[in-house]
């Protein structure tokens, strides 16, 4: 994921408003890089509750660049944060990044983590199963046109 954090970095460096001072600009970009990688770190680690990943990122790092900058900021972090979730979206659903068999998200009752392998688009095993959220969609009726 680094190449991900580093493609929206070297995108958002040159835009980085540096009219306050060497101190000032390199501490700039310091917190923009930093805010990059914890986005896509979250992004990756816990997706399912990160619901705008862009905006976030994005007013996180906007003090840091001039107001006439602003649009294209978010424009560039939207783009990236795009792409980086058509990859996560194409990954096989049985496999974390790093190549390993997925695992089941619950703990045991001695609190280490289960071992065995999540039912087929859950985070949870047959075990656990119970711990898994689940959303209703309801649907509404419309009143039929007269």
């Amino acid at each position: 994921m680094y190449q991900f954090s580093r493609s929206i970095y070297r995108d958002l460096g040159p835009r980085i408003d540096c009219s306050g001072g060497a101190e000032r600009t390199f501490a700039a970009r310091r917190k923009v890089l930093e805010a990059c990688e914890a986005t896509i770190h979250r992004l990756v680690s816990d997706r399912r509750y990160f619901a705008r990943p862009a905006k976030t990122l994005f007013n996180e790092v906007r003090e840091q660049f001039a107001l006439a900058e602003q649009v294209q900021v978010y424009m560039v972090i939207e783009r990236h944060i795009g792409r980086l979730e058509e990859f996560l979206d194409s990954l096989p659903a049985d496999v974390t990044l790093d190549g390993q068999h997925r695992s089941c998200m619950a703990s045991t009752r001695k609190g280490t983590p289960c071992q065995r392998e999540p039912l087929p688009g859950m985070d949870y095993c047959p075990s656990h199963k119970h711990l898994e959220e689940t959303f209703e969609v309801r649907e509404v009726e419309t009143p039929a046109a007269a």
